[in-house]
């Protein structure tokens, strides 16, 4: 038998779990974010399919996603409960018997041996629906790049096989930002270099790109844009190669003084949660969004990898100290980042 990678994926998840939990909300437009206060600064975290008709999506403020869908029913966000429903979902996963790796909530990888990966992934997707209730969609490929970009031409909760063989017939001619691992800062510097297309992409010179864009990471962008991928399907237990918190102000801060306090604050509160994992951190990103919405970050490497809080607090403020721009501010996050 062949061997396949499955990429499963559940859709609209958050707010699938609330629907279950909330039948009469089925077919109405549903929104997950923040406290469930459409009049309060926060973004979406989920948003039901018929919420993103209207054109709400993840990271939208809650806000703007209630003006373009005020019939929407805004709910706050329940991590443990959709702990508990990612935990039966990778549960029915793995009693298929296959090689589970678990990439976050709502999806995971699946190494499985079949003559028809397609009847397998309907197996995988019944499996799923019987123990938890929940809708997913299943990426088949011949690696993990291939299936999980396989899923999202499977949207919603259908079977798609992506392969060498179909690869540029499907992708070709599409932008280089519909692969996974390139965004749109990536896409536009490729587009600097007269690569616009995924063909194009991969049609690129390996040791050309990378005196463009590093040494590492040209070959890796012409992998990707051939379809190519050797990472194996991975059972070990997920590691967060990081710890971070932030936090959505109600009122704009414009007190700078009271910015490097918050940043302070945050600092202190990733380096209690650095020493609760025992694993050292290395480096620390400061995130700072402007009003209305612009993002920005700037990371400090530590002097040595740390667990301690004085030195991670340290770092956070030199972080900050790089931000130029002293306009209000809605939002602050810090992040310490694990040494490797």
């Amino acid at each position: 038998m062949a061997r396949w990678v499955l990429h499963v994926d559940l859709d609209q998840f958050l707010a699938a779990v609330e629907v279950l939990r909330h039948p009469e909300l089925r077919g109405r437009p549903v929104v997950v974010g923040g406290d469930g206060d459409p009049t309060k600064r926060g973004v979406v975290s989920t948003a039901s399919y018929e919420a993103r008709a209207h054109g709400v999506h993840s990271g939208l403020p809650l806000r703007t996603a209630a003006r373009r869908c005020p019939d929407a029913v805004f709910l706050p966000v329940d991590r443990e409960v959709y702990e508990a429903a990612s935990a039966r979902v990778m549960a029915a996963l793995r009693e298929y018997g296959a090689v589970v790796e678990v990439l976050g909530w709502d999806e995971a990888f699946l190494a499985v041996e079949a003559d028809d990966p397609e009847a397998a992934a309907r197996k995988i997707r019944e499996r799923v629906r019987a123990a938890t209730g929940l809708e997913c969609t299943v990426g088949i490929g011949e690696n993990k790049v291939q299936a999980k970009l396989a899923t999202g031409f499977g949207k919603p909760a259908r079977v798609f096989r992506l392969t060498h063989a179909t690869w540029f017939e499907v992708l070709g001619d599409r932008p280089t930002d519909a692969l996974w691992g390139i965004g749109a800062k990536t896409a536009k510097r490729l587009r600097g270099l007269d690569i616009a297309t995924v063909a194009e992409l991969a049609a690129a010179d390996p040791r050309a790109l990378a005196e463009r864009v590093g040494p590492a990471t040209g070959p890796w962008l012409v992998r990707l844009a051939r379809g190519q991928d050797h990472s194996p399907v991975d059972a070990a237990p997920y590691v967060p190669r990081s710890r971070g918190r932030e936090t959505t102000y109600q009122d704009d801060l414009s007190d700078w003084g009271q910015v490097r306090r918050e940043v302070s604050r945050l600092a202190r509160r990733v380096a209690g949660e650095v020493a609760a994992d025992g694993r050292p951190a290395a480096r620390v990103v400061v995130k700072v969004r402007y009003t209305p919405f612009t993002t920005r970050t700037h990371g400090q490497a530590l002097p040595a990898p740390t667990t301690e809080a004085a030195p991670i607090e340290r770092a956070a403020l030199g972080a900050l100290g790089r931000f130029t721009e002293r306009r209000p501010v809605r939002l602050l996050g810090v992040r310490a980042e694990f040494a490797p």
